[in-house]
């Protein structure tokens, strides 16, 4: 999404909405798709050269597309910078901030009670601040999780990963589903937050994971997620090419879980992620890799 430069004319401002409502449409977007964007994020191809003025003229994120990833001179603004073990402290998430300032990153990803501090480190930068709901295991009741969500957002949180309540899925209870997920897109989009829904995939089978991404598409959700990292697996291809095709090129798929190289990282966003979700992001920007599993 790319914000406007205040001096842009008339005549420029008629000629990029224009060209909004053109993508949109070739896109293959009908009325019920749109409803689901809701008004928290519309795609603007940009010009690589250009990204970083669109920053500064005020884009919250630039989101990199399979198709010209490579484009990029770095993989930052796809990746969520993460830290979600329950020893980090104080300093390390203060290094996360810094580390995702200077490389650029769409986010720092933290658990609920550092969000206020990551918004106060990284307030104006462009640099967001992501927690996760009912993490890792997704088995608390609807409330909860849309409590948590609002809370996260009062405190500075700009995206929100919940936990699909896999229990509930593989018992055949969409409905329940559907409700636990759509609960919290309520708060997300009244509060001006996106919201991504983690599928844990390496639970379920490959005709879970379709019906997953699509009630997570019907519940409103505007990415889906592949893992927690905190399960016995991660992020696959296979996986993040099966989510893309179920939930078309309107929602974000974010491929989380094991993505430690460079490599790897290029090979999810060819797969069609839109982001990654990383503890290793230096190393992977950096062209190297790191070891260790988790995130």
């Amino acid at each position: 999404m790319a914000t406007l430069h205040p001096r842009v004319d008339e005549a420029r401002l008629e000629a990029i909405l224009t060209e909004v409502a053109r993508q949109l449409l070739e896109g293959g977007l009908d009325e019920a798709d749109l409803g689901q964007l809701g008004c928290t994020t519309v795609s603007v191809q940009i010009c690589p050269d250009h990204v970083q003025s669109a920053l500064d003229a005020g884009a919250c994120r630039v989101a990199v597309r399979a198709g010209n990833a490579t484009q990029l001179s770095t993989l930052g603004a796809a990746i969520d910078h993460t830290l979600l073990k329950p020893e980090a402290t104080a300093r390390e998430i203060d290094t996360l901030c810094d580390e995702a300032l200077q490389h650029r990153f769409a986010s720092v990803c933290v658990n609920s009670t550092w969000v206020k501090r990551c918004a106060e480190i990284l307030g104006g930068s462009g640099v967001l601040v992501c927690t996760v709901v009912g993490f890792p295991l997704g088995a608390c009741v609807p409330e909860v999780k849309a409590y948590e969500a609002r809370r996260a957002i009062e405190d500075g949180a700009c995206e929100v990963d919940m936990v699909l309540n896999v229990g509930a899925l593989k018992s055949g209870d969409d409905a329940f589903v559907r409700r636990d997920i759509a609960g919290v897109a309520e708060v997300c989009h009244r509060l001006g937050a996106r919201l991504k829904v983690i599928l844990e995939t390496c639970l379920l089978s490959d005709d879970e994971k379709v019906r997953a991404c699509r009630l997570a598409k019907e519940a409103g959700a505007d990415f889906v997620k592949t893992s927690t990292g905190f399960s016995k697996g991660g992020a696959t291809l296979e996986d993040v090419a099966l989510m893309r095709r179920t939930v078309g090129p309107a929602m974000g798929v974010k491929a989380s879980g094991g993505v430690r190289d460079t490599a790897s990282a290029q090979a999810m966003l060819a797969a069609g992620a839109t982001r990654i979700g990383a503890s290793a992001s230096v190393a992977i920007v950096g062209g190297g890799s790191a070891r260790g599993g988790g995130y």
